[in-house]
């Protein structure tokens, strides 16, 4: 019989809808039901694409046994961390504060009070590698709770008095400057793998913030280091393993430091931003890598992401069924020269060398994972083209990883500005079609009346949890980019409404800081509060470009004001941790150079010549330039306003720091214009 978590919008949820433990949402009637029972309460953290979730799951979740021991001496929550970032976050934050270490599933008790009180990530069935089991874990906790109230009410008191203890270490309400920006390069320099690209060692995540902030540099700067950064870097990304050769699109990332064996989920996340970075890279550099892999990687998230209702799905799975009915890591994107063999007959060999398919292999059992290797000899373009295509036929045939179909509203606002942004640039308007289909998806079913987000929804039907602070900072960075794009005023004023709310429920009016969750937004242990950027831009550094954004459109001063006190965390951070606030880096650039205010008016939008003043803004490298295109006084483009035709020609305006160049009707004016 189904438990509680039939009725979930969370796909990680229904997964444990039929488990034998005796599961609860993350709700009140839960911690009453533990007071009334006078018992702990066990919370289990994980997500969809989660590998580890899902063999913990099968172990001890599936097991009757332990699912009876559960039920009779718990009461158990289940929380899909993507639907509740802040949820995961408190408690992440106690679990690595307490070990050393965290990550998924996260394993923690709680009194009935939600006061946590012991931690872990995975345990196991049986006892191994010095890891108590499951078993173990639970009989322990549940003595404790009976024998030892006192000394686990202690624990959990102390643990949250150290959490409230622990506020961040604001920098002030300064905006980064030069010198802040430069000891950030410098410190790059230093974690930088010149061999291999990127940053660090094993495992070696997709850089895209910091890219992002490399390549702005560059423009401001003309520092070729930070572009030889950025272009290495994305090239060996693009060559190795953690890149689907065959279907495009990012795995989440590299076991190893050379890129080759990823950990084979792909997250919209990491799609969406990588996508952007190297339209962006192509945009600096003209680079046919980049822009081969941008559109790929956009073609990938229309093609394999997009659902019905027009949004994009969260996850694919690393796991599948290898035809065995056995589900394994990695199946549906690896090859043996065999496997090849069978596909291509002839043309095995010329493949295996092309994509590096070894006979040893490069993951297990033999297998490869296809890279694109650096080669002396040359390639027919036809053939290869052709195997590709082959390869995929065959690949379609196998069975497919898992889709996590929920639409979370953050990561759909990178997604919306990642493909409106490459439509434009390599004239795809079918991209843009789908950015605006996704936007006008969060627009009928994630806002309210107020304006106010939803963070998720699944098959049409909204989710019942609140959108956190990304959840409004980067669907405006989408919307944002929309109305650039497209000169639809609209965007604009969605964005405008959202941006609202983070000056109004998100800001801390005393020292300009940002918190995840509203100010009145379910009460956790504490209120969290994290400005670093991890796999995707934090929610704070995300508010401050959208702000910033924003307030270079409309000449809003509260945003503008709002955005430079939250770079403040930015000046304290980049010179000391530049690898963990890219996106806080690369918005500082854009403060830095402005950003640059662009407006183009002409006769039509269709007219030959506005659309190639219109490209050539949108082209320019200046960090963060924002555009606005429309007929003469456009009123919902602030930035249209008393801007006329010159000679009744289409005309571009450029202005910075309150400050505007001439007016230009002449594309390679504009061009000189807008270089860093």
């Amino acid at each position: 019989m189904p438990n509680r978590l039939a009725q979930a919008t969370s796909p990680y949820l229904l997964q444990h809808a039929d488990n034998p433990v005796d599961w609860w949402p993350w709700e009140a009637d839960a911690f009453e039901e533990a007071r009334r029972r006078d018992v702990p309460v066990f919370l289990s953290v994980g997500y969809s694409a989660c590998h580890w979730c899902h063999v913990m799951a099968h172990e001890s979740f599936e097991d009757q046994e332990t699912a009876d021991y559960l039920n009779a001496h718990f009461v158990s929550i289940k929380v899909d961390r993507e639907e509740r970032p802040d949820v995961d976050a408190v408690y992440m934050e106690a679990v690595q504060a307490a070990t050393g270490q965290g990550g998924w599933p996260m394993t923690v008790f709680l009194t009935p009070d939600a006061e946590p009180f012991y931690f872990g990530t995975y345990f196991p069935p049986a006892p191994r590698h010095g890891m108590p089991s499951f078993r173990q874990v639970l009989e322990g906790v549940g003595q404790a709770w009976r024998d030892r109230r006192d000394e686990v009410a202690e624990v959990a008191g102390k643990i949250v008095r150290d959490l409230a203890g622990r506020e961040i270490s604001y920098g002030g309400t300064e905006a980064p400057g030069e010198e802040e920006l430069a000891q950030a390069l410098l410190g790059l320099t230093r974690e930088y793998d010149p061999q291999r690209g990127g940053f660090g060692g094993a495992p070696k995540f997709p850089p895209s913030m910091v890219v992002e902030f490399l390549l702005r540099h560059h423009a401001r700067t003309g520092s070729e280091g930070a572009l030889q950064m950025a272009q290495d870097t994305c090239e060996r990304m693009a060559r190795g393993g953690i890149y689907d050769q065959l279907g495009g699109g990012f795995a989440r990332y590299s076991v190893d430091r050379d890129w080759v064996v990823p950990h084979f989920e792909k997250m919209l996340y990491d799609n969406a931003l990588l996508c952007r970075v190297y339209a962006h890279l192509w945009r600096a550099t003209g680079s046919e890598l980049a822009r081969r892999v941008a559109l790929e990687t956009a073609d990938f998230m229309v093609r394999e992401l997009r659902t019905a209702e027009g949004g994009f799905a969260s996850a694919l799975d690393a796991d599948s069924d290898d035809g065995t009915g056995k589900h394994v890591e990695g199946a549906y994107y690896v090859w043996t020269p065999e496997q090849l063999r069978q596909a291509l007959g002839d043309d095995a060999e010329l493949a295996a060398q092309y994509f590096g398919v070894t006979e040893e292999g490069t993951f297990e059992h033999g297998a490869s994972v296809l890279q694109l290797p650096q080669h002396q000899s040359v390639f027919d373009a036809g053939k290869v083209a052709s195997v590709k295509e082959r390869l995929l036929g065959v690949r379609a045939e196998r069975p497919a990883p898992g889709r996590d179909d929920k639409i979370v509203a953050a990561w759909n606002g990178l997604a919306i500005a990642a493909l409106a942004e490459t439509g434009a640039y390599f004239d795809r308007p079918d991209l843009v079609e789908a950015a605006l289909g996704a936007a006008d998806l969060l627009v009928r079913l994630h806002l309210d009346e107020q304006a106010r987000i939803a963070r998720t929804s699944k098959d049409g039907r909204v989710g019942a949890h609140a959108g956190v602070l990304e959840d409004y900072a980067d669907v405006a960075e989408g919307f944002l980019a929309l109305a650039s794009v497209t000169g639809e005023g609209v965007w604009l004023e969605f964005a405008g409404f959202l941006l609202d709310h983070v000056l109004a429920r998100f800001v801390d009016e005393e020292s300009g800081a940002l918190f995840d969750t509203a100010s009145d937004a379910e009460r956790l242990i504490r209120r969290p509060q994290d400005p670093t950027d991890n796999a995707a831009p934090s929610g704070w550094t995300a508010a401050a470009g959208a702000l910033l954004s924003y307030a270079a459109q409309t000449g809003a001063e509260p945003h503008r004001a709002a955005a430079v006190r939250a770079l403040g965390v930015v000046k304290a951070l980049g010179p000391r941790v530049p690898r963990f606030i890219g996106w806080g880096l690369a918005v500082a650039e854009a403060q830095l150079d402005g950003p640059r205010e662009i407006a183009v008016v002409g006769p039509a939008l269709d007219d030959p010549a506005t659309k190639a003043l219109h490209r050539t803004a949108l082209l320019g490298t200046a960090p963060g330039a924002v555009v606005a295109v429309g007929l003469p006084g456009r009123e919902e483009l602030p930035l249209l306003a008393d801007r006329s035709l010159v000679g009744g020609e289409p005309t571009a305006y450029v202005c910075r720091n309150f400050t505007c160049d001439a007016p230009t009707t002449e594309v390679e004016r504009l061009r000189a214009a807008l270089r860093g």
